[in-house]
This record gives C-alpha cells, structure tokens and sequence, in this order.
C-alpha cells in the first residue's frame, strides 16, 4: 500500500477534507499514476453536492494527466515514466457496445474491487473510475492515453472530458458537416469545447447563447459567430435572424431544464438536438412530439462526446500542436489540493473556463 493525499468526500453538499488514504499497487491490466494535474469539471460538484446519489465516502475528480509510476501484469504499450492523460472511460473492449464503437457505453463492470482505503481499511469509492483529486490514481489501461514527453500535462489534463465532450459532441454525435450552422446553448467548459468543434468541423455560423454578455466574449474566442443573451424575449428567433435560418445542430451543454425545453425551437427542418449537459435526478423536460416528428428533427443523447480515447485524443493532440485547437486558454487558474474547496466555490460562480488542481 501507498499513502497518497486525497480531498474525500463524506456528506454531499460539504466541503471535502483532505486525508492521508491507502492506495493499492496495480493489479492486472493497471496503471499507477501520479498525477500533474486534474481539472475541476461541474460534473465532480454535482455528484459532491449528491445530485446523482452515490456511495461515501468517495473521492471525486477524472479530468487528469500525469506520469506513469508502475504497472500491473499484461500491460502493453504503456511503461514508467510515459506522460498519459487519465479519463474516466473504462472500457472491457468486448462486449457489445464496446464492439459497435461506444467505449463511453461499455456494459462492462469493473473487474477489480476499487484501490482505495483510508488508513483502518475501509473502502473509500473511486468515483467515475477515477478518483483523481488525489496525488496518484491507480486505473484501467482502457482509461489512459499516451501523451508526447513535452505535453504540458494541465493543458492535456482538459483532454480527459471537457474537451473531448465538447468537441466530440460535435463531431461524433451531430456528425456536423462543412457550411452547416450550429447553436450552442451554454458557454462554459464544455460549451468552448462545443464550439471549437464546430469550428474545426467547418461550420458556417456558430451561435452561442449564455446568460451573460462576458461568456459570450469569450465565446468569439474560440470560434463563435454571433452571440445571444438567453435572457432576452425568445432567444431562438435571435438566433435564428444570426443564421438566416434554423439550425442543423443544437448542442446544449448545462444541466438546466429551460435551455432543454427550448432547445428544439432554434432547429432548422431536420436538425438535431445533442443532448450533453446532466440536470438533477428527477428534472423533467417536455417537447410537443408531433411537431419534431412532422420536421423530421431529433433528439440525441450524447455521453463523454461518443469519444473512442485512442482515436480522438491523439488527434486533438495533434491540432493543440498546431495552434488550432485552444487548450492553455481554457485554464482559468490552477490551485493546490489544500485549497481544493475554494477552487470548488471559484467554479460554482460559473465564470470560469476551467480551474484545474496542480500537484507538486
């Protein structure tokens, strides 16, 4: 066993405290990481405050990047020191959605009881296979993927979800094509993502709508068109005037009722909502089915961006490379696991891109 430092959670909606707390060593088909760094992602706030239940305590965090520090039998392609990206994408590579091309769908559970204890021997929950707000992480090799030895490991970190969500929303789920118009309701971390996506994809008009006329700025950073206040009178004819016409895609990247409610009045005859961010539990939404049938639109779920790790995130590696795929200007700040809760309260405020805990 390894003693690593952990920020645990043990009652949803309270701060997390940081222990001392057993890391197992790798077993068959493992890696041990330690980690460089782990982006803070709504995701980890929302499972913390129990909006999707779970088992504590737990130790939240999965969008990490680190250096290898050993492996476990049967490890291939992968050795100590190796630079990797860490998801929480676990995938058995053989059952039926693994083998039709959806690892983030894998129906396979984990095959190993998870790594970590605290000091007496109780079970600590490695959430989202991950557990990555901790100094090492020990996963699946279906979890991790290689990275260049001179990757910065806090901007590759981002690769681990949000960029890959985002992105892969786009161009796996929507399957955009060149000179279609796209809407992305939600400029945030994922909703940047969504819309360098589309810009990469070629799209012709790039619409984001968010409650604020700063996110929206930063919007046209990374690739955005035009710009619409979710607050004002009908937002999806705004849009609509932006575009000439409705969209082909809608991507809607919060966890809010209102925006997927709406979301289906800013589509073009034929288009596509990509659903991709998670309310609450219990939060209902509802459409008129007659008028999405009769335009022949849809409605399609969208979990982790479709993403298969060893195909997109060398490629998204590659165009951070060339300059066109924007990764150091997600980072909003970086900040120590001992002040991981602020971090937390800085993320809640909405107005940062990403906040991402660095470790020594």
């Amino acid at each position: 066993m390894t003693q690593i430092k952990a920020a645990v959670c043990h009652a949803h909606g309270d701060p997390l405290r940081i222990e001392t707390v057993n890391l197992r060593a790798p077993g068959l088909g493992e890696v041990e990481v330690t980690l460089k760094a782990c982006a803070i992602c709504h995701s980890d706030i929302h499972f913390a405050d129990g909006a999707w239940g779970g088992t504590l305590p737990a130790v939240y965090g999965h969008e990490a990047a680190g250096h290898v520090t050993a492996v476990g039998d049967g490890i291939r392609g992968v050795a100590v020191g190796d630079a990797v990206v860490v998801t929480l994408i676990s995938a058995c590579g053989t059952c039926a959605t693994c083998g039709s091309g959806m690892p983030v769908l894998c129906a396979t559970p984990p095959a190993h009881d998870g790594p970590l204890t605290t000091l007496d021997g109780d079970p600590i929950v490695q959430a989202m296979n991950s557990g990555a707000f901790a100094e090492k992480v020990v996963v699946d090799q279906s979890q991790i993927v290689k990275l260049p030895a001179d990757m910065d490991l806090v901007a590759a970190s981002l690769l681990a979800c949000g960029v890959i969500t985002g992105v892969g929303a786009v161009v796996n789920a929507a399957g955009l094509r060149a000179g279609q118009d796209v809407v992305v309701i939600g400029a945030g971390g994922v909703g940047l993502n969504a819309i360098q996506g589309a810009r990469i994809a070629g799209a012709r008009r790039i619409v984001a709508v968010d409650m604020t006329e700063e996110k929206l700025a930063i919007a046209r950073d990374f690739g955005a068109t035009d710009g619409v206040l979710a607050t004002v009178d009908a937002p999806w004819r705004v849009a609509k005037q932006a575009m000439g016409r409705g969209a082909d895609v809608v991507v809607v990247t919060v966890g809010a009722v209102p925006a997927y409610d709406t979301a289906p009045k800013y589509l073009a005859m034929g288009g596509k909502v990509i659903m991709v961010g998670m309310p609450h539990s219990g939060a209902m939404s509802s459409y008129e089915p007659v008028m999405i049938a009769a335009t022949g639109q849809g409605m399609i779920g969208s979990k982790m961006g479709d993403t298969v790790i060893a195909r997109d995130i060398p490629w998204l590696v590659d165009l951070y490379q060339q300059d066109r795929l924007k990764l150091d200007e997600l980072v909003s700040r970086t900040w120590p696991l001992d002040r991981i809760n602020e971090a937390i309260a800085d993320t809640r405020t909405g107005a940062a891109k990403r906040n991402v805990i660095v470790f020594d």
